[in-house]
């Protein structure tokens, strides 16, 4: 949905939510879910669908004959594809997927050829007439424990030139623009925006890089500068940055003025929990959501210092063994925007408010997308709501947040 704010961004949700690995299943999803969704928030309007595409699924979808009868379904139920989330290749619902996840990363040529289709997807998908950019958000580059050195670091950074030269020899054919939006998350190579800004300017926007750019697309040295800002870019992903303490403020101005563009922000809250190891009730409440899915990495804050852990089970453990004293933890752990406590634990929803606020005053990115992917891992007393009823009151809460009436 096009939203009347600042630089009127699109504002949807993921359909990660849904299971469905296969073409068929992501068309299903779309059919029963969304279509649900859609009614029940913007019945009259024209409504976005931010998707997600397995490899799979992809693969499938890539077919002339299965791409021209999704454009005709889209068309005839008032959607419109403006996002992709490439983050996940593979399996996503109900099978272990923790630091899988990331895989094929950006050491991998499969993580570029997965990107370079999914762009072509989309740029084939975009509406015609409406000039709308789209995005596709995918990893970090890396899992951090993935990245050995400065090699490692050569080589993502060259697999994104390399697919972003693709991103503009695709507008060159099309006149559709797709841009890459790196999504920082703990615990990755991009894990803070100090290390994002590190990145971009250390790497994807250095000398060699614009280089190689310019080789690839036939570019001089100004135009490559230009083209790379413009294709590759920052998924500000709202659960992560609070999970890792950053003021959204100070890190949307930091990321402007190193000319990082904001291609989407996932509207994303976690879980937030003043830690008290001697509690054990409270311990015994937080271990249903040390499930064995997905990865939950925890942030400590503690006499002014932070500590990481990969999950959530991990850092249960290290307060087991180092006993008492009051600390706040920051999990990610997705959980339903409305909800502001789960039982005796708090969301990041006041963190999610105040990026919103950014939002509803100033222009940061052209796309918002709902991420809450885990309703079928939430501990039971958090999920008994119909999915579809559960998403339409995660964007009328945003809408709200925005100051948006439809």
């Amino acid at each position: 949905m096009k939203l009347a704010v600042p630089g009127e961004p699109h504002l949807t949700y993921c359909t990660n939510i849904h299971p469905g690995e296969s073409w068929a299943e992501v068309r299903a999803n779309l059919e029963r879910h969304v279509a649900r969704v859609k009614a029940a928030v913007a019945p009259s309007r024209p409504f976005g669908v931010g998707l997600r595409l397995s490899a799979a699924a992809a693969a499938t979808l890539v077919r002339p004959a299965e791409l021209e009868a999704f454009r005709a379904f889209l068309h005839d139920h008032g959607f419109y594809v403006f996002t992709i989330n490439g983050f996940p290749y593979g399996p996503f619902h109900g099978t272990r997927v923790k630091e899988e996840v990331y895989l094929p990363d950006w050491l991998d040529d499969e993580r570029l050829a997965y990107s370079d289709r999914l762009a072509e997807l989309l740029a084939a998908l975009l509406p015609a007439d409406a000039g709308l950019e789209g995005t596709v958000s995918t990893v970090p580059g890396a899992f951090k424990g993935r990245v050995r050195g400065e090699a490692d670091e050569e080589r993502m950074a060259d697999l994104m030139i390399r697919h972003a030269a693709g991103l503009h020899r695709l507008r060159e054919r099309t006149g559709r623009m797709v841009s890459l939006a790196l999504e920082p998350e703990p615990c990755c190579h991009m894990e803070t925006l100090d290390e994002t800004v590190r990145f971009f300017e250390g790497r994807l926007f250095a000398p060699p890089a614009v280089a190689a750019f310019g080789r690839l697309a036939g570019l001089g040295r100004g135009e490559s500068e230009i083209a790379i800002r413009r294709h590759l870019g920052v998924c500000f992903d709202a659960c992560h940055m609070a999970v890792e303490f950053e003021d959204a403020g100070t890190g949307l101005a930091a990321l402007a003025r190193a000319g990082i563009r904001v291609g989407k922000v996932q509207v994303s809250a976690g879980l937030r929990v003043r830690m008290d190891p001697g509690n054990r009730e409270l311990v015994d409440a937080l271990r249903p959501f040390a499930e064995g899915v997905y990865l939950h990495q925890v942030v400590e804050r503690r006499d002014g210092g932070l500590t990481r852990y990969v999950d959530l089970p991990e850092a249960l453990e290290a307060a087991r063994r180092d006993g008492g004293g009051a600390r706040e933890w920051r999990i990610h752990f997705h959980v339903p925007l409305f909800r502001e406590e789960l039982g005796p634990f708090a969301s990041t929803q006041d963190y999610l408010r105040g990026v919103l606020g950014l939002l509803r005053r100033e222009a940061h990115s052209p796309h918002l997308e709902v991420e809450t992917y885990t309703w079928d891992v939430l501990p039971e007393a958090y999920r008994r709501e119909d999915i579809a009823v559960a998403v339409a009151r995660e964007l009328h809460w945003v809408l709200e947040q925005l100051g948006v009436r439809l």
